[in-house]
């Protein structure tokens, strides 16, 4: 198949990376005399028509950028749009015949898709009505399943832990209770990860529900012990044994409509209620998204973009990049979304942090 003009765009939540992953999926799109269109605002830009030509002008000095040049939507979605002047959130529409009638009249060969799980199964949606995509995967909460990791988590993941280093100080200098809050939606990737290097006392994850008196009772252990100060991490979606969550509010027409989020300030009420031990909550939220990626993330973006467009050459669609024991791979789509890759609660990280003598504030482990 001949390849003379592409599309790229990036959906989702924005993260750390995204603008690299561009960079490399063009320089390598316009050395082999390729055009390149930027779709802004995700898929809204291909319903809506909106696109920048990519230059390797556009590209330079990007790669060490947050956020994304294209602009990024969580809530375009085109089989369901509710964004006005199209629709509402009360009437959404479907224009997916829109978004095909865009794709051929701008001559696209193929569209490459940068996002998470959201993104994907609207790019697999696509896939079958036939439209040549190859996908990107992008998300601070890892998970993902069919690659090692996804880029943003690194950097994702390095704020989190700086945050927690922070913190440290503060709640041995007052003697508290400090309840970290992370992002990561129904995975608890970046919680684990960062209490484990942070050397948080409790995390709370969603795969693994919690109990109160667990949490209480291993504040107080600690106290006992003369440990003046506790860091709880709790990831946003952790839930107790009861399955609530906290939930912040919900987005109509978004792919993933539940907005979670206010648990260490739930948390926070309820230890101090039940220690009287000074306790304050922090929600790290958004901070996770922005700035400048880690060098791994710039590392593993370049790598992601750059096969990418070697997947396009190839006539690979329907497919994703994969990222596995360090080697640049691909897999199917629909293998990429068939499930979540979440946190094994018998697995070696949880083990390992168990064994440093953390606990997960639940009777089921521990």
């Amino acid at each position: 198949m001949s390849i003379h003009k592409i599309g790229i765009l990036t959906a989702g939540g924005d993260c750390p990376g995204l603008n690299a992953v561009v960079r490399a999926v063009s320089k390598n799109a316009l050395g082999h005399g390729i055009e390149v269109l930027g779709f802004k605002n995700g898929f809204d830009g291909l319903v809506r028509n909106e696109f920048i030509n990519i230059t390797d002008e556009t590209v330079s000095n990007i790669l060490t950028q947050g956020g994304t040049i294209l602009g990024s939507s969580n809530i375009a979605n085109p089989f369901k749009y509710t964004l006005p002047p199209f629709g509402t959130p009360q009437d959404p529409k479907d224009l997916s015949s829109v978004v095909m009638h865009n794709f051929k009249e701008n001559q696209l060969d193929a569209l490459i898709t940068v996002g998470g799980d959201g993104t994907l199964h609207m790019s697999q949606q696509f896939v079958d009505l036939g439209m040549p995509i190859v996908a990107v995967p992008k998300t601070i909460d890892n998970d993902l399943c069919s690659t090692d990791q996804t880029f943003g988590f690194d950097s994702a993941l390095a704020i989190a832990t700086e945050a927690i280093d922070r913190l440290h100080t503060t709640a041995q200098s007052h003697h508290r209770v400090m309840i970290v809050e992370t992002m990561g939606r129904y995975a608890g990737w970046i919680a684990l990860r960062s209490a484990i290097a942070g050397g948080g006392d409790i995390v709370l994850v969603p795969e693994i529900p919690y109990n109160d008196e667990v949490i209480v009772n291993h504040i107080l252990e600690r106290r006992r012990k003369g440990k003046t100060f506790s860091i709880v991490v709790a990831a946003e979606g952790a839930k107790n044994e009861a399955g609530e969550q906290a939930v912040t509010r919900t987005v109509a027409g978004s792919t993933d409509p539940i907005r979670l989020g206010g648990i260490a300030y739930k948390l926070s009420q309820m230890i101090e209620d039940k220690t009287g031990i000074e306790s304050r909550a922090c929600v790290l939220g958004h901070t996770q998204r922005g700035g400048t990626p880690t060098a791994f993330d710039r590392w593993l973006s370049t790598l992601y973009g750059a096969k990418a467009m070697d997947m396009i050459l190839e006539g690979k669609f329907g497919y994703m990049a994969s990222l596995h024991a360090f080697k640049m791979e691909e897999v199917k789509i629909a293998d990429a979304i068939a499930q979540l890759k979440r946190v094994d609660p018998q697995g070696p990280e949880v083990r390992a942090a168990l064994e440093v003598g953390m606990s997960f504030g639940s009777t089921q482990i521990g």
